[in-house]
């Protein structure tokens, strides 16, 4: 039976996936010998390790950057590479800076029945939360985590809920009422602080206004949520060019990892 022609394209662009690979790692591993030739015929272990470590860095991003023409098995490997490194390092770091000093060396290690009295006291309940937690593990005797979900949940809302209502309300009103002169301030200036505490005062009341629905919308109350549309896309906009930016620099730093750091390229 004849090859389809969309399996004999499919065929066809898997080969050309192939040696498109393969040419590319040869690039980067003569490019890697090549630019990394100090670091490697250093003859130290500190230089050839530094030599290692730039060249295997410099293979993951650019795999990671492989995603931009398609999803692929190389950048699959790399994700899970990324996400168990991440995983693992999380996992050292709460052993080192939370069960080894906080239970394993008061406890396990006490060097006294005293000392191990006063370390239950002060940490007992809290170890016995986090084992409740793990009760999670099971359906039929996951009852015990909810007590602990609920003490979290409830400390996280008591230390988050003055930090929201300070941050969002109360020094959006402090901005919105500000006076409108400032004494001794120059004619520029007090132009200027004129001209930002109307158009605070305006954004303010027009946002609030859009998100009111007890009134309908019509006439002078339309003009009103209409201009409050505009300072939220305004707001979005903002936040959004902020977001893209933050990603921007993220590229430019591994950019410039590429090029000066595993190219060796002369900083200008």
């Amino acid at each position: 039976m004849p090859e389809a022609p969309l399996e004999r394209a499919s065929s066809t662009r898997q080969i050309v996936e192939i040696v498109a690979a393969v040419v590319l790692l040869t690039i980067f591993l003569g490019a890697s010998a090549w630019r990394q030739s100090d670091g490697l015929s250093s003859g130290t272990l500190a230089g050839t390790a530094e030599a290692l470590g730039i060249i295997i860095a410099a293979g993951l991003t650019l795999i990671m950057y492989s995603f931009l023409y398609r999803d692929n098995p190389f950048f699959k490997a790399v994700e899970n590479l990324y996400v168990g490194v991440g995983l693992g390092y999380g996992a050292v770091m709460t052993w080192h800076q939370a069960l080894k000093p906080e239970v394993v060396e008061p406890i396990i290690l006490a060097p006294s029945f005293g000392a191990l009295g006063s370390a239950l006291i002060v940490r007992g309940v809290p170890i016995l939360l986090g084992f409740m937690l793990l009760t999670r593990i099971s359906r039929k005797y996951s009852w015990p985590s909810r007590y602990s979900y609920a003490i979290m949940i409830g400390w996280y809302a008591g230390m988050g809920i003055p930090i929201t209502i300070h941050t969002f309300i109360l020094e959006q009103v402090n901005a919105a009422i500000n006076p409108l002169f400032a004494p001794g301030a120059s004619p520029l200036a007090t132009f200027l602080s004129i001209n930002t505490q109307i158009i605070v005062l305006v954004g303010t009341v027009s946002v609030l206004y859009y998100f009111f629905f007890s009134l309908e919308h019509k006439g002078a109350g339309k003009v009103v949520s209409r201009v409050g549309i505009i300072f939220l896309m305004v707001s979005f906009g903002a936040s959004y060019g902020y977001t893209v930016m933050a990603r921007i620099s993220l590229l430019i730093g591994r950019v410039d990892f590429l090029l000066y750091d595993w190219l060796q390229r002369p900083r200008p």
